[in-house]
C-alpha cells in the first residue's frame, strides 16, 4: 500500500511546474524569493502561479533572512498559505514572523554533524513545521538547492514535537531509502526534479511523487 507520505516540490517558476506538482499529488508548492537562487521569482510573477493553486495544496514562500519591509510586500503581492525561513534566523525571529504575518512558519535547519542537532530542537519549540536539509558547504552563495544530502543516521529515529520534512539532494531514486532510512513522513525537493538548474521536469516530479508514496 502507498505510505501517506506528504511532498514539498520547492522553487516553481512556471505555470508548467505548477500544473505537473498538483497533478502528481504535491502537498505543498514552494516559491523561492531569494534572489541569488535559479529558481528565485519576482513577487508578481509568484502571484500570477499562486492564484490557481487548489485548495488543500499549501503555497510557501521561501526567503532567507528577510526583513519586515520584503515580507510585508511579499505577503501584500502573493496568496501565501506558509512561510519558510532559510537563513539565520533565531527563535525569536521565527516568534515574531508567526506573530505579525499570521501564518505558519517552517524553520530550516542544516545539518552536517551532530553538532546541528540540538538547533533543531530548539527551533522545534517556536516553529510550526521544521525542514532538515544539507548545510551549505563553506563558500556557498545560497543555504539550501545545492543538490547535497547529509548523512542520515544522524537523524535516523528522531522526532519532534512538530511535524518535519526531509530535504537535500533527494531525487526520484533515493527517496525512498531518505523516508526509509529516516522516518520521515514529508519530503521536499528542488534540484533533484530539474533537467537544468531552475527547470522542473514533468516527469522527474511524478517519478518522485511515485517513489516517496511507493
Amino acid at each position: 500500500m502507498p505510505q501517506d507520505i506528504r511532498v514539498k516540490i520547492c522553487g516553481l517558476t512556471r505555470p508548467s511546474d505548477v500544473s505537473a506538482a498538483v497533478d502528481a499529488g504535491a502537498s505543498y508548492l514552494g516559491f523561492n524569493f531569494f534572489p541569488r537562487s535559479p529558481r528565485y521569482l519576482d513577487f508578481p510573477d509568484a502571484a500570477v502561479l499562486a492564484v490557481d493553486v487548489p485548495d488543500g495544496v499549501a503555497k510557501v514562500a521561501l526567503t532567507v533572512d528577510a526583513d519586515d519591509d520584503l515580507l510585508d510586500a511579499l505577503t501584500g503581492t502573493v496568496p501565501l498559505d506558509m512561510l519558510q525561513l532559510h537563513g539565520s534566523e533565531t527563535p525569536e525571529r521565527v516568534l515574531a514572523v508567526k506573530s505579525r504575518y499570521g501564518l505558519p512558519v517552517i524553520k530550516v535547519v542544516g545539518v552536517a554533524t551532530k553538532d546541528d542537532l540540538p538547533l533543531l530542537d530548539l527551533h522545534a519549540r517556536v516553529a510550526d513545521q521544521l525542514l532538515v536539509d544539507a548545510k551549505p558547504p563553506p563558500g556557498a552563495d545560497r543555504p539550501g538547492g545545492n543538490a547535497l544530502a547529509f548523512d542520515w543516521n544522524l537523524i535516523a529515529g528522531r522526532r519532534w514535537s512538530v511535524p518535519w520534512m526531509l530535504a537535500g539532494g533527494l531525487t526520484p531514486e533515493n527517496v525512498a531509502e531518505g523516508i526509509a532510512r529516516t522516518g520521515a513522513k514529508q519530503v521536499d525537493v528542488a534540484s533533484g526534479v530539474e533537467s537544468a538548474p531552475g527547470v522542473k521536469d514533468a516527469q522527474m516530479i511524478a517519478d518522485f511523487v511515485s517513489a516517496a508514496q511507493a
